[in-house]
């Protein structure tokens, strides 16, 4: 039978579809973006830059040239291969008809990313006399100037041991963690063997990119042992919720997936220079890769910082709480001329060194020259404006920031010293274990958010009690020592019968005396001569207990639980017996 005339079927070959598949996967932004703009598969799998690469558009035009009869329709996608392959170019010559041109492409340093292991042992917050068994995990890292690496700091939280693994490379390395920034969620490594740092080159930082500027993330995430790359564009650049922190500094968000392990790894322009650190993604079933990376700006000053002082020391904000004053008759009746913009202070933290010279009500019409508008926000770059908590965080703690507010429809100026925000209830503990104490069976403890989340799962915000998420989200500390103590739970025995359902109930005083945090309760409890031991709780509940039978059944109990100590060992320096 000869062959078949007619149209000629219309599916690729087996090789073109396969390879049409992985661009798409790898690269999910590629239909609005030209190939030149985008570090494509191909580029990827081509080490060497200086090697000829056809462009697509010969590509097509050659192919053209060899068919007759009526064109096949193609599709307008940029990465689509043509059904037959171009001639190879073999020597730096072309097959006929094919001119060769170089394309400028700079590949990402790919051996600067590393693979972080990193063995955990978390605190047991619900028992803090405890640990939680050990767990694994693996993220991504990039070596920097310095013999340093750096990671994200949730990939290292709770550390008993880290190494690093180099690509290509069948040894790991153990680490030591020089400093941990819990609110940017990034952490600094170093390696002492020397065999680590031979053939590697630190990356290099580029700028903060502009919006539709493409990017690639390299990391090492799930699905497979070697390293990974995807590829996207820069669709947003603003102030971002840092979950780990549970703060709000400047971010980048881009459509390139980032998954579970590519936490740490770098985000690299189409120069080859590393523009952030990808660190979450957001998970919603109305959304698809949506991730989000640190940007340049937060990680030289986190970087700075270290070198500064040594240790990192955490990025200063302002204690205040602000309204906008968008609304006309606001303004008027706050006293603000036509020409006036600014935001009204509502509240201010006693604890923050402005609490000495601002005042609630106060306009704040400009923060170190820089004009704040009525919705808050101040310029940023050509046509974009951004929160002005912005400038808060450029500053380095212990810093002086000049303020200027409207009181009393007088215009003051006020030069203040920066520290970091401390809040009642801390959003992370900086790796130190838990503080407990312990008498006759009664658990006082710290509330923190880790300890909801241990009490109440990861969905804390819905299930804790009100007083509780009332204090987390609005409640500010009176002093410095300030903490929220709360009974735990009750170790059932007979001397405490009747209080067995007190659970996460604060502690508001002790025999008449204040309870301001859990030292000084424990002070209290053992310096304490009275014939009783009485603790006054939230909802009007006392608590009443027999000194001296109290501290006796304390060491049963402890024998019954098999706890080691009645305290942590943080307060038991600070027991004055």
């Amino acid at each position: 039978m000869g062959k078949r005339r007619g149209r000629k079927p219309k599916n690729p070959t087996p090789t073109t579809a396969t390879t049409t598949n992985i661009a798409h996967s790898l690269d999910p932004t590629t239909a609005n973006t030209t190939d030149d703009d985008v570090f494509s598969v191909n580029n990827v799998e081509i080490i060497n830059p200086t090697t000829p690469i056809p462009t697509s558009n010969n590509h097509h035009h050659h192919v053209s040239q060899r068919r007759r009869g009526r064109p096949k329709k193609r599709p307008k996608h940029s990465l689509e291969k043509p059904e037959k392959p171009p001639p190879p170019v073999i020597n730096g010559e072309a097959g006929p008809g094919l001119p060769v041109e170089s394309v400028a492409r700079v590949v990402p340093a790919m051996d600067a990313v590393v693979k972080v292991f990193c063995v955990h042992t978390e605190p047991n917050f619900s028992l803090p006399w405890q640990r939680k068994r050990q767990y694994s995990s693996s993220s991504s890292g990039f070596v920097i100037g310095g013999r340093r690496v750096l990671t994200n700091a949730h990939s290292v939280e709770h550390y008993t041991q880290v190494k690093l693994k180099k690509r290509g490379s069948d040894t790991k390395y153990l680490a030591t963690v020089l400093a941990i920034g819990t609110e940017c969620d990034i952490a600094l490594l170093t390696v002492n063997d020397d065999e680590f740092w031979k053939g590697v080159s630190p990356v290099e930082f580029g700028q903060l990119p502009a919006l539709q500027d493409a990017v690639t993330v390299v990391g090492y995430p799930i699905g497979g042992d070697t390293i990974s790359v995807t590829s996207g564009v820069v669709s947003r650049i603003e102030i971002l919720s840092y979950v780990h922190g549970s703060t709000e500094l400047l971010g980048l968000q881009i459509d390139a997936a980032i998954n579970s392990g590519n936490s740490g790894g770098p985000a690299f322009n189409d120069k080859g220079q590393c523009v952030g650190i990808a660190f979450q993604s957001l998970k919603h079933e109305d959304v698809e890769n949506i991730g989000y990376v640190i940007p340049t700006p937060v990680i030289t000053h986190f970087i700075q910082d270290y070198e500064k002082k040594g240790a990192y020391t955490g990025f200063p904000f302002l204690g205040i709480e602000w309204q906008k004053m968008e609304n006309p008759d606001l303004r008027m009746a706050m006293g603000m001329k036509p020409d006036q913009k600014g935001v009204r202070i509502r509240r201010i933290d006693p604890t923050a060194p402005e609490s000495e010279v601002l005042k609630p009500s106060d306009i704040i019409l400009s923060f170190d020259g820089v004009d704040i508008a009525n919705d808050g926000t101040v310029p940023f770059r050509h046509g974009e404006r951004i929160g002005f908590s912005y400038l808060v965080s450029q500053k380095y703690t212990g810093d002086n920031a000049a303020i200027k507010v409207l009181r009393n429809s007088e215009i003051l100026n006020f030069d203040i010293k920066l520290s970091p925000h401390r809040r009642l209830i801390p959003p992370h503990v900086k790796g130190r274990p838990p503080s407990y104490y312990i008498i006759a069976g009664f658990v006082f403890s710290t509330v923190s958010v880790p300890y909801l989340r241990s009490e109440y799962g990861k969905d804390y915000e819905y299930e804790a009690p009100v007083k509780l998420l009332d204090k987390l989200l609005h409640s500010m500390p009176q002093s410095p020592e300030e903490q929220l103590v709360v009974v735990s739970q009750v170790l059932v025995a007979d001397i405490n019968i009747g209080y067995e359902d007190i659970v996460n109930t604060q502690v508001l005083a002790f025999n008449g005396k204040p309870v301001k945090n859990l030292k000084s309760l424990a002070n209290m409890v053992e310096s304490c001569d009275d014939e009783f031991l009485k603790f006054e709780l939230e909802y009007e509940q006392i608590v009443a207990l027999q000194t001296k039978t109290a501290k006796a059944a304390t060491v049963d109990i402890l024998t019954t639980h098999c706890i080691p100590s009645a305290m942590s060992d943080d307060l038991r320096p600070l027991i004055v017996s």
